[in-house]
Formats: structure tokens, sequence, C-alpha cells
């Protein structure tokens, strides 16, 4: 899946929720803490990680490509 972002970056955390996989912004913060998510291939743990254009994020089998 691609995602446009609006600005410079959006937060870990906002991009979870926007994007469904995260329901609340409580169970992102589970997600990221558990180490579920993956930036740029790298365990993400920081819930206001900047995500920029370029940067992909990953949870599972779900892929999101940041624009």
């Amino acid at each position: 899946m691609e995602f446009k972002i609006k600005g410079e970056y959006i937060e870990l955390m906002q991009l979870l929720k926007i994007t469904g996989i995260a329901n609340t912004g409580g169970h992102a913060g589970i997600l990221i803490t558990n180490g579920e998510i993956k930036l740029n291939g790298q365990e993400e743990f920081r819930k206001r990680a900047k995500v920029r254009i370029g940067d992909v994020v990953e949870y599972e089998k779900r892929k999101i490509d940041v624009v």
C-alpha cells in the first residue's frame, strides 16, 4: 500500500491509525512497544518516530510505502 504524506513527515503512531493497522493510539503504542513494527527493515520502538517520504513501514505481512 502507498501512503502519501502532506508535510515533511508523519509520526509513526499517526500513520498506523490512519492506515487502519491500529484501531486507536493506545493500540498503535502497544504494537510499537512490542517490537511488531518495522521502519525501513529495523524494529522501531519510538512511538513518535518521524516517518518521511521514501520510508517503508511493515507490520506482519502489510507494507506501507510512504510517498
